[in-house]
Parts: C-alpha cells; structure tokens; sequence
C-alpha cells in the first residue's frame, strides 16, 4: 500500500497501516496546498479545528514532497503544542502521551517530510506498536482525498462530544488522547466470529 505523507494524519490513515501487511510513504509526490501534507484537525470546544504547518515558498503543481521545507513564520510550534494542551489537557490520556510529543514541539525541522514520517514513526512504533516501511516510491499511485476517508468510523468516546455529538476522522491524536491503549484495537478490524463446531451424530444403539 502506497500512502502520502500527512502533518498528524486523520484516524482513516491509521486504519489502513494498521490493516495492511506492508505500507510505504511516498515522499515523491507533488505537495499540494491546503491538503493534509500540512495540515490536521483535531477537536475543540468550537469543533473542529485546524492545525497547519507553514512551508516556505515553492513552485506549485511541481515541488515534491520531499523539497518542501517548513517556515519558523509564526512560532507555529509553539502554537500547535498549546492548541494540543489547551484542547486535550483534560481528555483521559494527554498526560499519558504528553512527553512523547513535546519533544516535536520544541526542535526546529527543515523538511515538512522528514518532520511528518518522524512524528508518524513514534505514534507507530511507540504508541501503537505497528510496524511499517519508512521508502519512497516513483511513478504510484497515491492513496488521497475520498480514498482516506473516514465517514464509517466507529463512534468512540469524546472530550466535546456533548457539545458538537462525534467528530469523525479526527488526527490520530484525538484518538491516543481520548482512549489511549484501546486505540489499537479500535484500528484493528474485528475478528470473524468463529464457525460453530459441528455436531457429532449420535451413536447408533447396536
């Protein structure tokens, strides 16, 4: 499976990784503005609210993602970590995770690539315990826009959910923060129930 490289990528994302024996990022497709190459939503008291990574000026419909670099314009991380804390400080696990996520808060990256498979790479191998290849592929495919989406997500549980009722395919974070270790097997599909024995015929008297 071949997956574009997203800023805090939405659960629908996560779901295919966790499903999928194998998976690779390309790095090599063309940026796109306004998409989720740089761009997550996660919940708020207003509802969903968006988080954006700035990148430095480009040459549209021809720029990879792997040229891409990131602004300093703003002091984005300090924002975007606040807008984490102030949205999930309360959820049930924020605290639980905190310290894994800081850290991305607070060092500068050149590369908006480099900075998305590194947060990618913690969630997987730290918080969900998958496994997936860290490659770049030419001249695929892509996996983006309907083909991510996540419209038939199960409900779970929810900071804000009796103000706005659930908000579906959030970032990945929504999901760490508001259950925690569940969120794997909240990825995983369910397993089939399991065929009933059959019935032995009963012995006949003589």
């Amino acid at each position: 499976m071949i997956l574009p490289s997203y800023y805090l990528a939405p659960i629908s994302y996560y779901v295919r990784l966790a499903q999928c024996p194998s998976a690779v990022v390309d790095f090599d497709e063309i940026y796109r503005k306004q998409t989720l190459h740089n761009r997550c939503w996660i919940a708020s008291p207003n509802g969903p609210m968006s988080l954006t990574v700035p990148v430095v000026k480009f040459v549209p419909y021809r720029t990879p993602m792997r040229d891409i670099r990131i602004s300093d314009h703003g002091n984005w991380r300090h924002l975007h970590w606040n807008a984490l804390r102030s949205n999930y400080g309360r959820t049930p696990f924020f605290e639980f995770y905190a310290d894994d996520f800081a850290p991305f808060y607070e060092r500068r990256w050149d590369f908006l690539v480099d900075y998305n498979q590194a947060l990618q790479d913690m969630i997987l191998k730290e918080e969900l315990g998958i496994k997936s290849e860290e490659l770049s592929k030419r001249e695929v495919p892509s996996l983006t826009g309907s083909s991510l989406s996540g419209s038939s997500l199960p409900p779970y549980y929810q900071l804000f959910s009796d103000r706005h009722g659930f908000m579906s395919d959030l970032s990945i974070v929504d999901l760490l923060f508001n259950i925690g270790p569940e969120a794997l097997l909240y990825l995983q599909p369910p397993k089939p129930p399991k065929a009933p024995k059959a019935l032995k015929a009963p012995k006949a008297p003589f």
